[in-house]
This record gives C-alpha cells, structure tokens and sequence, in this order.
C-alpha cells in the first residue's frame, strides 16, 4: 500500500503542468520475475521496503528499516534540459535501539542520472549515493546503509517464494477499483551483515521481511491516513493486515493475506480484518498520539483470531518534516508467536496529497 514519503512528496514536487500519462493499475496483470523486482519507471510511484529485526553480539535485540523510494514527478516530457527530475529518489533508513529510546534515522533525496542516484529496470538496484538495494544472480539481496550515527551492511536471504498480495498482486486500496496498486512481498528472509552504532560495529542476525509496490493512484478522498502490519511468525507463517481510515477511525477499506508454515495463501477481504486502538502513547514533540498496541482481529477459516501488538518501545515515531515529509510511526512490534513492523499514518494531521 504505501509508502507515505514516496506519495507526498509526489505531491510538492507536482508542478503547475499536465500530469503525465501513469501507467494504470489493472488486475489480472501476471508479475514476471526478475522483472518485478526492478523499477517500473512509468507508473506515478514505487518503493523498496525492508523492515526487521537484528540480534547483535551483544545480545541485544533491534529493529530497522530501509526504504528506497522512487516517484516520477509532472515535469514536461519535452523538456530537453539534462537537469529535468524525471524522476527522483529517495530513501529512508532507521535503527530501533531501545538503548537510546528513539529510532536513529536519517535520509537521501536525489533525482536520477549523473551518478547520483538511480533504480535498474529488468531487476533490484537501486541506489542513492552509498546508499544502495541489490538483487543478486542467487536471489540473495545486499543493502547498504551510511547514516549519521549508525550505518548498516546486511545480506538479505529470501527462504520463502515471493508472496502475491490482493488478487495476484493486484492489491485494492479503496472501495473504487482503480484505488490500488501491483504489490508483493518476501517475508521470512534471513539476515547477516554488521550493524555500526556510536563507531562501533557488531555482527548480526535476523529475520525480514521486503515489500515492494508501485502505482499510479492516490488515497481515497475520506482517507486520514493508514495502519500497516507486515509480520514474521515463528512457524515461518507470514501475515499482512492494513486499514485505511477516515477521520472519524473507521475504516475506509482494509485488507491483508495470510500464508501459513504449509505455504497456503489466504487474500483477507476488508470484513476479515478488525483494528482496535488499544494503549496510546502521546508523543512528547509532536503532541500525537499513537495506538501503539492495537488489539487486531482476523478472520481466517471462518473463525476470528484475535491479539495484542506489542511495540519494541514506544517512542519510535519518525518526523521527517525536515525533509518536507510527514510525522508517522514505524516500529518494531511483536504478537505472540511473530514479530514484525507497524507502521501508522495520519495521528498526527490528517495526511494532505
């Protein structure tokens, strides 16, 4: 469904021109593999998103996120200039450490071209100055990150087949059709590398889990903002719930999937998924306040499952203003038997595209 970034800042790079012609989301477009993985410059919006959690020598548990970002914004076709953003980069990179009680965050934006930045057509790479995401021959994926005071350097394993999200990767967003985009995931992946914080570097260990999307479309106009829920079970299950809201909290449409340990795939409809706020955490700089453990409901094989998220921490709220995106959250959580990443949109203004 997302990312956040990606779609508002779509927005504030739009200039008073005629949008281009998007390629348009369709269902019963087949995903072709290792196409998919690579860009799809034609389409309005797209990211690379990976998210999970890292054990590190010191016994320590934490999460990440790595996200890579690429947007087509409305700039005339027939400009000749060089210097014309046809499209643009960006990225976004966070440590969860509950030693400092806050994430570790930092971002790149660049337009494509002059070596700067780029995202390959035909398979994975993508990159922003040192920052990059490669796919290898082997299926094995690297992603290199070097922030402000920490940097990471992980092998990302693929375990599992990839993961069709909605309708063979056709994954609605609204009740109007076209609200939707192509969507799949690789949950389960195994990961190695070294993570360095405050100069100092550690091996580490763990699972993730990759999301990738591209589309054309915006939210529905009712929508506020979003929930999102991408977990790992123990079993080697992997489930995925989201909800749009509207500005009263309801859900404007929500969705998600299912696969079990045997590998069988559930598309969850929007009365198969239930969002309840649980505990609220009130963030100290912005004033938001986040159900930063909802109580979740799915309804799978015709009986109602029901738990608690529980976040690493509390305080993993990202304000990326600076940048000219929005304040969100996006952490580290666990359920019992899985452990995964929520991220949730629009607490603390409603999200304007």
């Amino acid at each position: 469904m997302r990312r956040l970034l990606l779609m508002v800042m779509a927005g504030l790079l739009a200039a008073a021109v005629p949008l281009p012609d998007y390629a348009v989301v369709r269902p019963g477009v087949a995903m072709v593999f290792p196409r998919d993985h690579g860009a799809h410059p034609d389409f309005r919006t797209e990211w690379w998103y990976v998210t999970g959690w890292l054990r590190g020598a010191d016994g320590r548990q934490r999460g990440f996120q790595i996200t890579f970002f690429r947007t087509r914004p409305a700039v005339d076709p027939a400009n000749p200039s060089a210097f014309a953003a046809r499209q643009v980069m960006f990225a976004h990179a966070a440590v969860s450490d509950p030693a400092t009680g806050h994430l570790r965050h930092d971002q790149r934006i660049a337009r494509t071209g002059f070596g700067l930045a780029g995202a390959r057509v035909g398979d994975m790479d993508v990159r922003i100055d040192d920052w990059s995401l490669v796919r290898h021959a082997d299926g094995r994926m690297t992603a290199r990150v070097q922030g402000r005071d920490f940097a990471l350097d992980l092998r990302l394993t693929p375990g599992q087949p990839v993961l069709l999200q909605g309708r063979g990767g056709y994954s609605q967003k609204g009740p109007d059709p076209r609200e939707a985009s192509h969507y799949y995931s690789l949950p389960q992946l195994a990961v190695g590398g070294t993570l360095r914080l405050a100069g100092q570097a550690q091996r580490v260990t763990g699972t993730a889990w990759l999301d990738r999307e591209w589309s054309s479309t915006l939210l529905n106009p009712r929508a506020v903002g979003w929930d999102w829920l991408g977990l790992n079970m123990a079993d080697g299950g992997a489930l995925t719930l989201f909800r749009v809201r509207d500005a009263a909290g309801g859900a404007v449409w929500a969705g998600g999937s299912w696969r079990d340990a045997a590998g069988r795939l559930t598309s969850l409809a929007p009365a198969d998924v239930q969002f309840q706020p649980g505990r609220l955490w009130r963030s100290p700089r912005t004033g938001a306040r986040y159900p930063v453990a909802p109580l979740i409901a799915v309804l799978l094989d015709g009986r109602w499952r029901r738990f608690t998220v529980a976040p690493l921490f509390d305080d993993q709220e990202l304000d990326s203003r600076s940048g000219g995106g929005p304040v969100y959250w996006e952490g580290a959580v666990t359920v019992p038997g899985g452990r995964g990443y929520l991220e949730m949109t629009g607490y603390q203004a409603a999200l304007k595209l």
